[in-house]
Order: C-alpha cells, then structure tokens, then sequence
C-alpha cells in the first residue's frame, strides 16, 4: 500500500510540475502592440521629428495631429495639441482638428465649443492673423451645426450611438 500511495504522489507531483511549466511558458514576454500601426509608422515617425524642431508652427502641430487621427490615435492628437503653445493652439486651423479628435474620443460638447471658438475667431481674427479659408469657415460651421444636435440629443459618443447620430446628421443638413 505504501508503493501505491507513493506512486501516486510522484503521479501529482509530475502533474504539478507540468501545469507549473505550461503557464510559465504561456506567460513569456511578449511584444507589446505598437500605437501606430505599421501603415503609419514612418509618417507619423518623420512628422513628430518636424513637430519637435518647430514646434511654434501651427502647420507642424496640425500635420502631426492629422496623422494620429489617419493612425485611429485620438489620444495621441489631442496630447500633441494640448501641449502646443497657447499661439499655436489658437490657430483657427489647428482647433478645427482638435474639436475633430475630441468628436472622435466621445465628447461631443467639448468638440462643439471647440468649433464655436473657432467660429469666432473666424468671424473677428486675431490682429496680424490671416483671414480664414472659407472652406475652414463652411467646414466649421457644417460641424458646429451637427455637434449642436448631437449635443441637444444627449450624445456625448456618437460611435456608440449611431442611430442617434445618423439622427442628429439628418437633422443638422436639412
């Protein structure tokens, strides 16, 4: 009886050590996902370097941004904008595409105010800025309309409610 029962404990103790080397192995280290797909890698990668070496320039913060936004990085623009100087945050262009990122991180009253400052300062630019395009102006004003009814609705996330925001685009363009 004594051989049986030890039998049976080496039997256990095999089995321990397996399972313990089963999820050792299925635990390894692992390559972390990147932020920016491959897709975008060098892009994105060539525009940060532009970024940082001016980053006083409005064009360079908003390439920058408009890439993380082709990348699906709604985070990852806002941080680049948000962290740009008050000048360059200002720029009429530049918020335009913040008010776009926050629409597409689900805060849809944050991007409308975004859109009416940049109204504004559409309708009285800064002394020595340059006049708005009338595309900004037209694209803004389409955009401010569409959150204003996404906002009077009740959605802060249009991508997770898109019924309601088919509804509230319906509403806005007639």
């Amino acid at each position: 009886r004594r051989m049986d029962r030890t039998k049976g404990l080496r039997g256990w103790n095999v089995a321990v050590l397996v399972a313990i080397g089963l999820v050792w192995c299925a635990s390894s280290t692992q390559r972390e996902k990147r932020v920016v797909g491959d897709l975008h890698e060098g892009r994105v990668a060539s525009l940060e370097d532009k970024a940082a070496a001016e980053p006083t320039d409005p064009a360079r913060v908003r390439e920058l941004a408009q890439a993380y936004l082709d990348a699906r990085q709604p985070g990852m623009a806002l941080a680049t904008i948000e962290r740009a100087s008050t000048s360059v945050r200002e720029n009429p262009t530049v918020e335009h595409l913040y008010a776009r990122a926050l629409l597409d991180q689900g805060r849809s009253a944050d991007a409308l105010a975004a859109e009416q400052r940049v109204l504004a300062r559409c309708s009285e630019p800064l002394p020595g800025a340059q006049p708005c395009s009338s595309y900004l102006i037209a694209s803004a004003t389409r955009r401010a309309d569409i959150l204003a009814q996404l906002v009077q609705l009740g959605i802060e996330d249009a991508n997770a409610h898109p019924e309601a925001s088919s509804l509230a685009y319906l509403n806005a363009t007639r």
